[in-house]
């Protein structure tokens, strides 16, 4: 929680699952937090911005059953095997 003069006044900020808003407890230590590049689209350089996901672990290990909607994309890019096109990276 955030004070008028907008500083933090929790000890513990729990953090929320991207793919399913989940809120991510303090003992699921499956979880993961990635910070993902944002690259410009003329010159293909880092921009020095970043987008931040946090993934639970229940999402995590659904993903080597069936990839939900929201993480597709992720998935094919980040995990090669059957879910991707066979590659990672690209």
């Amino acid at each position: 929680m955030q004070n008028d003069a907008g500083e933090f006044v929790d000890l513990y900020v729990p953090r929320k699952c991207s793919a399913s808003n989940r809120i991510i407890g303090a003992k699921d230590h499956a979880s993961i937090q990635m910070n993902v590049a944002e690259v410009d689209k003329v010159t293909g350089r880092f921009n020095g911005q970043f987008k931040t996901y946090a993934i639970c672990g229940a999402i995590r290990r659904m993903v080597s059953v069936a990839a939900p909607p929201a993480l597709e994309g992720l998935v094919s890019w980040l995990l090669p095997g059957p879910l991707s096109s066979g590659h990672a990276g690209g």
